[in-house]
């Protein structure tokens, strides 16, 4: 049958409905039983009618009604694909990112349906010809994303309201007819709509300027309007009825736009509305947020009062509060133990070894005692039975005396060449300068060593370790006078491990500071040789720290000239870096570390990785013994803030921490400043062994004593200005000075008379011409060097004159009267600082051939080990930490507490409130790992120890709080500020927020002194976040905003919010989004700017630790 029958068919079906006529229905329910047609054929047939004219129906029938009500439906639900498309899906695209699902929410009537087959039976069926068009919805909507409207209330002009045609219809609240057929899917064409106005049905809207009707979305209420005699206002909106209309009452609801300007239409809070035309109260139990569709139950332990709009769920808050605070409370007190039951454990381990390495050491002498003992007596036997034989017969057999040596066991007198050489020297003391001993590689001792998978027990390592110990303490107890043949016996000595051997010369070493022209150090010439340890001596200002840092090659802002030479050879001493131990003037250790700790993890990164763990456990262990520091390996080091161990104990750490690294050059810079007598001696005799080892030892000594000068074997005397006094052996001193007629008196000590003359405190003769000016060139004179002619201008006298023309010599210094005008001074300063920072970028990245010998582990060893490090500062820094989140805690509370949601901003201002304290708090947090520990970087990096793994390893442990802290906020934030989005959303902004902010604190903790990088960490995140909230012109301001982190975090909580709010807040929500210039489907792209921030930022922190250095 076609379908003109079918709609013939039905249309007769309708009148017989109405007329009663049961047998016209009687034949169209036999046809339909008879064909059986579907709902789809149905609802076409009705669909076919909707159009018609039924002022004349009757629709009491429930039936019809519902079918009709249905087509109409059907007819409004598919307007969504016709609306949604072209100019209108791309105006909206920011903020809607389904439109089918969006429009669905705010239009799905599907579960009740009653307010439209009110409307109908209002209408008399008329409600098609009243319903907006496609091409009117756009224009409702197209107005609402024009930035440049006004007010909501009022839309353009139009073909039916405009100045010439304006109809009872176009005014709010009401809509109009038509007598034509209107297609709902145009979306090009207006229908004219003046007919038969009338007032908007219940759960609808009519704009002020169109004459149709548009259903109110879910989440609102739309009851008809009741006039306001008082106030002639339509209640509960906001018009007013137009004058000169007597007959003209108050319609339905008139406007559907953001909640500033149509809060009336939204659901209130405390209630839902199931319908658009019904409003129910919340119950007990139950919250109801505005535009609530059906009401929430609480959680436990909520309360939820009767028409309240959220659940009070500050009990959360208050027990989360109570929770993390007993833990930081425990972990502020108990922090410390963790650490300290495990060096307790460790300790026992290590008093167990040394115990049975101290008894086996008793037992073998033990052993040797009554070995002797045995000998004594059988030797007493044996000349006793020589006496008694003697005596009673005066004739011995052959027989007898051989049975005599076989019972004698005499030893052969060792009586070697070795023995004989030695006491030779040892007679005749001037030939022990001329001696030149070279340790050769010894084989290692091992059979106290212990076998198989047994030397990888902790236990076995230190048996093992104190074992060794216990018998180099034995053989230091047989060579206490370390007299030539003590020293030979040590040095052989098995335990003694070969070092490379590096002996450096120097010619005319001259430095000069860069932009003043200074000279700091100037011609000086000589050696220092391994196996002997060399004092640099001289007055203040004379150069000796940076003679030292010339020779490790330390100097990076100084002109150098001259020549150095590494064992005979031209080469660069970079290329020795990882043998080369250099001690500073200051004690730069970590105040937060054991003794036993600082050192063992500047063994394990410089001692060679291939060394077996026990080697490496014997050396630190020979270290603490020998610099005095058992009593306190486990003793924190101390800091200012908190007391650690005394001053002269953390200057032998500080010596230490490069004597655990077997170096072959060591230079120390004033290590005996600060120590007693016995202090200076436990060090110089710890040295003294370093030096049988064959290393080459060169220090800075400031007016020691008698007993230490002695134990020194050359000696380097500057004088001001960097010039050479005194050159050689420190028994050779009186002698050359006795030569210039400058002797010392009596009971004075010869370094202290010898820095007096220099200092001009003392005159050094009275009867020769000699001026502590003059000694520098009578030590040129005496060793043969060139003498500058500018030196004769500042001594006097002829003797100094004659000594200046017998060399010849030459002028090293500019003139002094020449001056340069004030441009060029500061053009100069300029040069300067420029030849400065590149000479410290040339040094940091210039890679230098390794001639050492020695291959330290890589990057990711020491990578383990800055995490062991590090891990072990963190918690003993738990107290600061537990302080920072109980500081955080508060922050989430008051600022939930204080900042609810706002629904016109999807609770921007909250949000607002959060990036500024999250990032303020965590910058100062992040400063402390890098601000705190410069110097001992840079020492660190000078030694060669890798400044990726160090910085990796900061970072990596400051990802535990990267990973906790948004929890502690948000545990307080989240429930006293109650949003919608979730909880896991928050929390991985935060986390990437915590992560961006982490990377810039790194940058200004590195780049700026910890007084300006604080302040910078206080002013950056709430100067960033101002303009990142100013409102967007287009102009310059807003391309900022582009790099502004603080914008992107706002965003990314702003649009998480916003996706919640749906129905009745779509226009809210385009409109907000709108205003901030958010787009809803940046969520991921907000979060991968913060990312890439934070690792740029880390670059960027890691490139500065490069380049910059210590001035």
């Amino acid at each position: 049958m076609s379908e003109d029958k079918l709609c013939d068919l039905f249309r007769f079906y309708l009148h017989g409905i109405i007329l009663r006529n049961i047998a016209a229905c009687t034949l169209f329910l036999n046809y339909s039983d008879r064909r059986g047609p579907s709902l789809r054929v149905l609802m076409e047939l009705i669909e076919c009618q909707v159009d018609e004219e039924y002022s004349s129906f009757n629709f009491s029938n429930p039936a019809l009604l519902a079918l009709f009500t249905q087509a109409v439906y059907g007819r409004i639900s598919n307007l969504t694909t016709t609306i949604f498309t072209g100019d209108i899906r791309d105006r909206s695209s920011f903020c809607i990112k389904n439109a089918e699902a969006d429009w669905n929410q705010a239009f799905n009537f599907s579960s009740n349906l009653d307010f439209l087959s009110s409307c109908i039976l209002k209408t008399k069926g008329d409600i098609s010809r009243r319903l907006c068009s496609a091409a009117e919805v756009k224009f409702y909507f197209s107005n609402s994303f024009d930035k440049k409207s006004g007010n909501a209330n009022y839309l353009k002009p139009n073909k039916n309201c405009n100045l010439t045609s304006w109809e009872s219809g176009c005014e709010p609240g009401w809509a109009c007819s038509t007598n034509q057929e209107v297609n709902l899917k145009d979306s090009q064409n207006m229908p004219g709509r003046t007919r038969d106005c009338q007032a908007c049905c219940d759960g609808f809207f009519c704009p002020r300027g169109i004459t149709c009707m548009i259903p109110c979305p879910l989440g609102s209420y739309c009851p008809l309007a009741k006039l306001n005699e008082s106030s002639g206002l339509c209640e509960p909106y906001l018009y007013q009825l137009p004058p000169g209309l007597p007959n003209h009452t108050c319609g339905g609801a008139n406007i559907w736009a953001d909640v500033r300007s149509s809060s009336e239409i939204f659901c209130s809070a405390g209630s839902y509305c199931p319908t658009t035309t019904e409003r129910i109260s919340c119950r007990s139990g139950h919250y109801c947020r505005t535009g609530s569709t059906n009401e929430r139950r609480c959680f436990n332990l909520a309360t939820c009062n009767p028409n309240t709009a959220n659940q009070n769920i500050h009990t959360y808050g208050i027990m989360l509060i109570a929770a993390l605070t007993t833990l930081l409370l425990i972990i502020y007190n108990c922090s410390d133990q963790v650490l300290a039951t495990r060096e307790r454990r460790h300790a026992k381990k290590r008093e167990a070894a040394e115990a049975a390495a101290r008894n086996a050491r008793e037992r073998a002498r033990a052993r040797e005692r009554w070995r002797a003992a045995k000998n004594a007596a059988r030797k007493h036997v044996i000349r006793l039975q020589s006496q008694l034989s003697r005596t009673f017969s005066r004739k011995k057999s052959d027989n007898e005396m051989e049975h005599m040596k076989i019972l004698n066991h005499e030893k052969p007198e060792e009586t070697g060449n070795l023995i004989k050489m030695m006491h030779e020297i040892e007679d005749d003391q001037d030939s022990c300068q001329s001696f030149n001993m070279e340790i050769r590689e010894s084989r290692s001792n091992k059979k106290n060593m212990p076998r198989g998978k047994e030397i990888h027990t902790h236990s076995q390592i230190l048996r093992y370790a104190y074992t060794q110990l216990e018998e180099e303490k034995a053989m230091q107890q047989q060579n206490k006078v370390l007299n030539f043949s003590g020293v030979v016996s040590m040095a052989t000595h098995t335990g003694i491990r070969k070092r490379p051997v590096i002996e450096v010369a120097f010619a005319d070493l001259t430095l000069t500071l860069k932009g003043k022209n200074k000279c700091l150090l100037r011609g000086v010439t000589g050696k220092i040789m391994p196996g002997r340890i060399t004092a640099v001596m001289g007055p203040s200002g004379a150069g000796k720290t940076t003679f030292i840092s010339a020779l490790a090659g330390k100097t990076t802002r100084c002109t150098t000239s001259g020549l150095i030479l590494i064992n005979g050879e031209v080469e660069s001493i970079h290329s020795y870096k990882k043998v080369i131990g250099f001690v500073p003037q200051d004690d730069i250790v970590h105040g937060n570390l054991t003794v036993e700790e600082n050192l063992w993890f500047s063994a394990k990164c410089r001692l060679s990785a291939d060394l077996p763990k026990a080697d490496k456990v014997l050396i630190v262990e020979r270290v603490i013994e020998s610099l005095g520091l058992q009593q306190v390996r486990d003793s924190l080091v101390g800091t200012v803030e908190k007391r650690g161990i005394s001053g002269g104990q953390r200057k032998r750490v500080n010596v230490g921490l490069e004597m655990v690294m077997e170096p072959s050059l060591f230079i120390l810079d004033e290590a005996t400043s600060g120590l007693d007598s016995s202090s200076s001696q436990l060090l110089l005799r710890a040295l003294r062994r370093e030096a049988l080892a064959g290393v080459n030892i060169c220090m800075v000594v400031h007016q020691p004593s008698y007993t230490l000068f002695k134990m020194f074997d050359d000696l380097v005397l500057l004088a001001k200005g960097g010039l050479t006094v005194y050159h050689g052996s420190v028994a050779d001193i009186e002698k050359y000075f006795s030569g210039l007629g400058i002797n010392v008196p009596e009971r004075v000590n010869p370094p202290d008379h010898f820095i007096d003359i220099l200092e001009g405190l003392v005159k050094p003769s009275i009867s020769s011409d000699v001026t502590c000016e003059g000694l520098p060139i009578y030590w040129m004179h005496h060793k043969g060097y060139p003498i500058p002619k500018d030196l004769q201008r500042k001594v006097g006298g002829a003797s100094a004159s004659t000594l200046v023309n017998s060399n010849n010599g030459k002028n090293l210094a500019g003139d002094p009267h020449e001056e340069q005008s004030f441009a060029g001074e500061v053009w100069q300063d300029v040069k300067c600082n420029v030849e400065m920072h590149r000479d410290n970028i040339l040094h940091n990245f210039l890679k230098w051939k390794d001639l050492s010998n020695r291959k330290t582990p890589g990057v990711l060893k020491q990578y383990k080990y800055f995490l062991g490090r590090v891990g072990k500062q963190r918690l003993r820094e738990a107290k600061m930490q537990a302080v920072d989140y109980l500081i955080l805690l508060l922050a989430g509370a008051c600022l939930g507490s204080i900042a609810k949601v706002s629904d016109e901003t999807f609770g921007a201002i909250g949000y607002t409130y959060t990036v500024i304290a999250v990032s303020l708090l965590c910058k100062i947090a992040a400063l402390r790992s890098f601000a705190l520990d410069k110097l001992h970087y840079w020492r660190e990096r000078g030694s060669g120890i890798s400044s990726l793994a160090y910085f990796l390893a900061k970072d990596t442990m400051d990802h535990f709080n990267t990973v906790i802290k948004p929890v502690v906020y948000l545990s307080m934030f989240y429930f006293f500020n109650n949003p919608r989005s979730s909880f896991a959303e928050n929390y991985v902004i935060l986390l990437c927020l915590v992560y961006c902010v982490t990377g810039i604190a790194y940058v200004l903790a590195i780049f700026l002194e910890p007084g300006p990088s604080q302040l910078w960490s206080v002013l950056l995140p709430v100067v960033l976040t101002l303009i990142a909230t100013q409102p967007k012109d287009g102009g310059i301001l807003q391309k900022v905003t582009l790099v502004c982190y603080p914008r992107w975090a706002l965003e990314a909580f702003v649009i998480s919010n916003a996706e919640r709010y749906h129905g009745v807040w779509l226009i809210t929500r385009c409109g907000s989004l709108l205003r901030s210039g958010y787009n809803l489907h940046d969520w991921s792209l907000c979060l991968i700017f913060l990312i890439l921030a934070g690792i740029l930022t880390r670059a960027i922190a890691f490139l500065c630790m490069l380049i910059l250095q210590k001035k």
